[in-house]
């Protein structure tokens, strides 16, 4: 078997083992042999390009080549030894950075040296940098964006130039034209206009975009990168990182899809524009007075329930409360309590973000539903105890037509019993949209850290009787 062969059959199976690894992570109980199989494809595939490369290359580029892999596995195995999970979606989002900024030193490569083209085949070869060079740069300062909004580098609020959504058709445009002419006639100062035009696009089509719908953005810009690398994959003619690249592409696509059904928002309507965006009335008054609770009362209260719903957001992944958490489901199930978990799509910042945390503190994955499968139990729910959500709890989603998230499907926590929610103050969520839940009559508030809170809940649940 020649060395081409042992390198395409090397490609078909790291292929195989992503499209395994994808359909593991799409349920649970899969999930970390999904994780694994994934992880083998990608070393098969990192150990035949490293093989092949070294194969014909000179001892300079060999030396530059051991060096880039080592600098790069370092600095990604340090990166994920101290990442906390509340980290997690920021560093998603500048790692789609690299993939942009990848994309585009290989589109300028393919230009400067391009090596020897059939002259038949140079429109084509043309025509892929010019959109790999796009696609990479709008992944890239999108992605930079993106970062500095979850980290809280830059605020979430959304950007509202003057006719935005003109700024981005004319720049699609502007794109269409560079690129014919470009194809036609390549030059550098083509390409240098390309790559400006894609890097103030991409920052200003992330800009724009408010903190609610954050998690769609991160979606959508892990599908950006792996078109990305498709594109990169054309020009380097290396078909698994075609493959790879529409997988992640399609796949990340398919997922901004599913969000934006959830949030029951367009696509379009997403990228003209976020949650928090400034609109005629901004959404009725919310007035009226908060009720609060105590730990105590608290543990009373679930100690006598029969059945109790968490729905957990970002501000337990930033307490870290997901321990406690699941310590207090097993001491109420031990009790006879029926404990279930009720996840939004959109919950947290990052796709699955609260699936992970929950399964990471050991919770029973049959006991976390998602948002549709528990929404209509609620209304037959003693206590729901809503921890660090917001946005997805809101009833102004249905109640409210002029609210920025008037038609998003949200957790109806309001139809239980008694409501108890707990925050560090009374601010709105990250949409910036003010809750009318809190000044419910059947709504609680417990104010204070979540991991505090739960700890101090778990504590007072000893010496709470049991009120059946």
């Amino acid at each position: 078997m020649t060395a081409s062969s042992l390198t395409l059959a090397a490609y078909l199976i790291a292929a195989l083992l992503f499209v395994v690894s994808l359909a593991g992570l799409s349920r649970h109980e899969t999930a970390r042999a999904g994780v694994g199989f994934g992880i083998a494809g990608m070393a098969i595939a990192l150990v035949t390009v490293v093989v092949t490369a070294v194969a014909g290359a000179s001892a300079l580029g060999v030396v530059l080549l051991v060096v880039a892999v080592v600098v790069g596995g370092a600095i990604g195995l340090w990166r994920a030894r101290v990442v906390e999970m509340t980290g997690m979606p920021e560093l998603i989002a500048l790692m789609h950075s690299f993939v942009g900024l990848a994309a585009v030193l290989v589109g300028w490569n393919g230009y400067l040296e391009p090596g020897a083209l059939d002259p038949s085949l140079e429109g084509i070869h043309h025509g892929e940098v010019v959109v790999g060079v796009f696609i990479g740069a709008v992944t890239f300062t999108g992605s930079i964006i993106a970062y500095l909004k979850l980290s809280a580098k830059i605020k979430s609020a959304p950007l509202t130039l003057p006719g935005k959504n003109v700024l981005n058709l004319g720049a699609l445009v502007a794109f269409v034209v560079l690129t014919v002419f470009f194809v036609l006639s390549p030059s550098l100062w083509l390409l240098v206009a390309v790559t400006v035009l894609a890097l103030l696009l991409g920052l200003h089509l992330v800009a724009s975009i408010g903190g609610g719908d954050m998690p769609v953005v991160v979606s959508m810009l892990n599908s950006y990168s792996g078109w990305a690398a498709a594109a990169s994959g054309f020009l380097l003619s290396n078909d698994l990182l075609i493959i790879t690249g529409a997988l992640v592409g399609s796949s990340g696509a398919y997922l901004s899809y599913v969000m934006c059904k959830a949030m029951n928002r367009s696509f379009i309507s997403v990228i003209a524009g976020g949650f928090g965006a400034p609109s005629a009335s901004g959404g009725a008054e919310v007035t009226g007075e908060h009720r609060e609770i105590d730990a105590a009362s608290v543990a009373e209260a679930l100690a006598g329930a029969s059945s109790v719903v968490i729905t957990p957001g970002y501000g337990m992944a930033v307490a870290q409360a997901q321990y406690p958490v699941a310590e207090l489901t097993r001491k109420l199930r031990e009790s006879g309590v029926e404990v279930r978990f009720g996840v939004h799509p959109v919950a947290g910042r990052l796709p699955g973000h609260m699936n992970v945390l929950l399964a990471e503190a050991q919770v029973p994955y049959d006991i976390v539903l998602e948002m549709d499968e528990i929404n209509d139990d609620l209304a037959s729910t003693d206590v729901v105890l809503v921890i660090g959500a917001n946005d997805t709890v809101n009833p102004a989603a249905s109640e409210d037509p002029t609210s920025p998230i008037a038609g998003m499907p949200v957790l109806r926590v309001w139809e239980a019993g008694q409501v108890i929610v707990f925050k560090r103050s009374m601010a709105a969520g990250y949409a910036g949209v003010q809750n009318p839940l809190f000044f419910r009559e059947n709504t609680s508030m417990l104010f204070g850290d979540a991991k505090d809170r739960v700890e101090d809940i778990v504590a007072a649940l000893k010496t709470a009787a049991p009120a059946r």
